[in-house]
């Protein structure tokens, strides 16, 4: 997917897979993921508020960039759980869709992945699986909190003796999650790391075309799922 990436790669011997240590921070490591990371929650704070304090009637500039991507959002969401659903769940729908998404384009950028501070964090399975985690956790909060404690009664169903199948269902989901996001951008880059040894002339940018088509594929599959699961967890069934 991110053919800087890839030719630095190829030129090491394709050794640059580690994480990158940049300093320590209250006794934790900061790796090229986590700068890289607090530049796009930044990048996002600040787009939010530039759309957001003097908002117009008649969209224009930033603030239509942003109201064009939020309509499409709760779109894609309202064909899963309603409107009136997706509307609710937007902040945090949206926001790992948003985040996703910049976090695979931003292995697209010059030197990314070979420059300190700057690597793709969704091609780190540490990245996905909290994201994952985050899912996971959201779509409990949200059952318990629409529904009460009627919905652990869908862990005994259809038969009680299906409780442990259905526990260990819930706990599959995450991981499933984190590995289909992280497989994908990570084995991405390793077949792009491969062609641009072989062909560096004629790669770049054909794969950086991809590279863009396959990241929002991907943060739209995540979202996509994320939103399925909250919506079995807050479906609420009238008799």
């Amino acid at each position: 997917m991110f053919w800087t990436k890839a030719a630095y790669a190829a030129e090491s011997g394709g050794t640059d897979h580690g994480p990158q240590i940049l300093f320590s921070l209250f006794g934790l490591d900061v790796t090229s993921e986590t700068t890289t990371m607090w530049g796009i929650m930044l990048l996002l704070a600040i787009a939010s508020y530039l759309a957001t304090r003097n908002m117009k009637r008649i969209p224009s500039g930033i603030q239509n960039v942003m109201e064009f991507a939020v309509e499409g959002i709760i779109n894609l969401l309202s064909g899963i759980m309603g409107e009136e659903r997706a509307k609710k769940y937007l902040p945090l729908l949206g926001s790992l869709f948003l985040f996703i998404l910049i976090s695979n384009y931003s292995g697209v950028l010059p030197g990314a992945g070979h420059t300190p501070g700057l690597k793709a964090p969704t091609s780190n399975w540490s990245v996905t699986l909290g994201l994952a985690l985050v899912v996971f956790m959201s779509t409990q909060y949200y059952g318990v909190k629409e529904r009460g404690l009627k919905y652990f009664k869908h862990f005994f169903e259809p038969l009680p003796f299906m409780f442990p199948l259905n526990i260990i269902e819930q706990m599959v989901r995450p991981l499933s999650l984190s590995l289909r996001l992280y497989g994908n951008v990570f084995g991405e880059e390793m077949v792009v790391a491969g062609l641009f040894a072989l062909v560096p002339l004629i790669v770049p940018l054909p794969m950086m075309i991809l590279g863009l088509l396959f990241g929002f594929i991907q943060a739209f599959v995540f979202t996509l799922l994320a939103s399925i699961y909250i919506a079995e967890a807050t479906e609420v069934h009238h008799h």
